[in-house]
């Protein structure tokens, strides 16, 4: 394990930024693998749920990496977003088969929304974003949920359609917003969702490289634009948003160029809730080597301030031999000095 100092700004003390990463930290049974971890979550106990494209697609581990349970066996088609509501339910979204499962923590299901295999009519020919023609209702290759104060399920919707839905808690739709675009409340991949304390709806906005704010009613506040491909957000108990960014240097759409000669690769970056950017590491420069990254998917915080960062480095890249695939694709960032509770 090293020590990973952050790059705080001058109103944060930089004490509160250093992480002891962990690579190695979950405990997999003897002779389990995974290919790839697409999403972590943790529930009020801090146990992490993750859930990967493996034989056992959600294994739960405790605080301390060692192994409780797996479920999902036969489940799902593609693993992609992983949610625990309040009640510690568990929401999978699969994108291929284009429908969002909960279950209780156990593993049983509850329900599902969507059907199964089944895409609406957007138009889109592949998981390419710009072939998408037209918004349309749930689901076309969904990628991830939120669960509302009052218990509604926000869902991306994601690579084939170009929305976000909001549904009761019992399933049915309420409302949708968004279409294929760049202007505001217009999305190119909205691929990672997540609600604050104040109940403000936070979209990464992957392809457009910025965060979407809204109300819960889909209405648009703002959005952030000091962020490269966010792929998920996570808030810790003062409030402070975490931001899982892809960068430039993987899983790049053919023909599409680079910012810059320099831009960033994989990365976390960590701002205050107003916006303000508070520490940031990683960037891909040497994206196989701990605390580092190729390709975050991923990202949760437990009730200690501890951070959890998932990978997709074989989708990513891996499976074209870019980079080993013996690489880390779950890192836990273990924080060093206590984060005061709210």
């Amino acid at each position: 394990m090293i020590q990973v100092p952050k790059i705080a700004s001058s109103v944060t003390e930089q004490s509160d930024w250093l992480f002891t990463a962990d690579d190695h930290w979950a405990q997999v049974p003897s002779g389990w693998t995974w290919q790839e971890v697409t999403a972590v979550a943790v529930d009020s106990q801090d146990r992490a749920f993750v859930f990967n494209r493996g034989d056992h697609p959600v294994m739960v581990f405790n605080r301390d990496g060692s192994y409780l349970d797996s479920w999902g066996e036969g489940v799902f088609t593609s693993p992609h977003g992983i949610t625990i509501g309040p009640d510690d339910c568990v929401y999978c979204t699969d994108h291929f088969d284009h429908t969002v499962r909960k279950f209780t923590p156990e593993g049983r299901l509850l329900m599902t929304l969507g059907t199964s295999g089944e895409p609406s009519d957007t138009g889109a020919t592949s998981i390419d974003f710009r072939t998408i023609q037209r918004a349309a209702p749930p689901f076309y290759f969904p990628t991830n949920v939120a669960i509302g104060s009052s218990g509604e399920i926000f869902v991306a919707d994601g690579y084939g359609n170009a929305r976000v839905h909001k549904f009761a808690p019992d399933g049915q739709l309420l409302l949708s917003w968004g279409a294929p675009g760049g202007e505001p409340g217009q999305f190119r991949i909205p691929h990672g969702i997540a609600i604050d304390q104040r109940g403000v709806l936070f979209v990464a906005d992957r392809e457009n490289s910025r965060i979407q704010l809204f109300t819960e009613g889909g209405e648009f506040v703002e959005q952030w634009t000091d962020v490269a491909r966010p792929q998920q957000i996570s808030f810790d108990s003062r409030g402070n948003v975490y931001v899982a960014e892809l960068g430039y240097k993987a899983a790049m759409w053919p023909g599409i160029s680079l910012p810059s000669d320099n831009a960033t690769g994989g990365r976390v970056s960590v701002f205050a809730p107003d916006g303000g950017l508070l520490a940031r590491w990683g960037g891909g420069m040497n994206p196989t080597s701990l605390g580092d990254f190729y390709a975050p998917h991923d990202i949760r915080i437990d009730s200690h301030g501890d951070v959890y960062v998932s990978e997709v480095n074989f989708s990513a890249g891996g499976n074209r031999g870019l980079i080993s695939l013996d690489c880390h694709c779950l890192q836990k960032f273990t924080r060093q000095k206590s984060v005061p509770k709210s």
